[in-house]
């Protein structure tokens, strides 16, 4: 998450210009909100993603539901919503996809902004122009581009097949509206990336996560929460590329990966005696021995001691706190 004094804006000459865009900017602008979240201290998110986070949500429907990126509202017990204008209204959490990352919250007053319809980022060619729209208009948004399509995968178990990245980045960008040539709302800012350029020069992008991955799982989130799926099995464990490896860094919690004695610095060799090809490979070969619960056979490199480990996974669900009704 960003970390953005309230009084941030962008400079003028990065700021989205109504001139520029063949639909009303500073309407479909107001469709983004503030975001407010508080969590116990408890909560098991609460060491990694802390106790209260701050970014951005979308209006996509008349009937208060917002759209943002699900990390700001895990495990959360209170939301607020302000609007561009001011307006605030507390929230709900209505669900949480961990496998896109979309988070959705209803609003428990009137917002009275324009719902941002739901677009098609395939519609959208690299090099184009969008607007990365945060709360507060054209004077905490960013024009940009769209810069590359690709594979993302995230040390924390998580991988889009396809994700959006942008440039010159938002730096609030958790839940920001990626907006399209037509006005429409085609992705959820998650993260901000380092991208390196012309030899060593290093520039930030955003990630964002495209919008179509919203429309099969929305009713979904609405009624039960989640996606209608299977859980995923989940070790628990935080990791890396390093030197062509795939490596474990870290552990969330008591996780099922610490349980089962691996430590900090294990290479990952193979899943079930298939060897593993990157982050996003490793992930995907857990993702296919079955539903969370499923054992997992691991073969890892402990300082030139290669040996197998065998890892019951868990669902990473049951581990987080339902939110109370207001």
């Amino acid at each position: 998450m960003a970390d953005v004094e309230d009084d941030w804006e962008a400079p003028r000459s990065a700021q989205p210009q109504p001139g520029n865009y063949a639909f009303d900017l500073d309407r479909a602008l107001a469709s983004v909100v503030g975001l407010s979240a508080r969590i116990p201290p408890d909560a098991f998110t609460a060491a990694t993603l802390g106790v209260e986070r701050a970014g951005n949500g979308v209006l996509i429907g008349e009937d208060g539901v917002v759209l943002t990126i699900g990390y700001l509202i895990a495990e959360a017990q209170e939301i607020w919503l302000t609007t561009g204008k001011g307006r605030v209204a507390p929230g709900h959490v209505l669900g949480y996809d961990q496998a896109t990352g979309f988070g959705l919250v209803q609003a428990l007053g009137p917002l009275d902004i324009p719902a941002l319809p739901l677009g098609d980022s395939r519609s959208v060619t690299l090099g184009e122009r969008v607007v990365i729209g945060g709360a507060g208009g054209r004077r905490r948004s960013v024009a940009a581009h769209l810069v590359a399509r690709q594979e993302f995968a995230g040390y924390w178990e998580y991988v889009l097949d396809e994700a959006l990245f942008t440039a010159p980045a938002h730096p609030n960008w958790g839940g920001t509206a990626m907006i399209g040539p037509k006005g429409d709302l085609l992705g959820i800012g998650s993260l901000q990336v380092p991208h390196q350029v012309h030899g060593e020069q290093v520039v930030p992008l955003n990630m964002v996560v495209p919008i179509e991955l919203m429309p099969p799982i929305l009713d979904d989130l609405r009624t039960l929460g989640r996606a209608n799926r299977p859980p995923r099995p989940w070790l628990g464990l935080f990791a890396a590329e390093v030197d062509g490896k795939v490596v474990v860094v870290g552990f969330a919690g008591k996780c099922p990966a610490q349980r089962a004695g691996l430590h900090e610095g294990d290479a990952v060799l193979a899943v079930a005696g298939a060897p593993v090809q990157g982050l996003a490979d490793f992930f995907r070969r857990i993702w296919a021995l079955g539903n969370a619960g499923v054992e997992a056979p691991l073969t890892l490199d402990r300082e030139g001691d290669v040996f197998e480990v065998r890892i019951t996974s868990a669902d990473r669900r049951l581990l987080l706190k339902t939110a109370r009704f207001h």
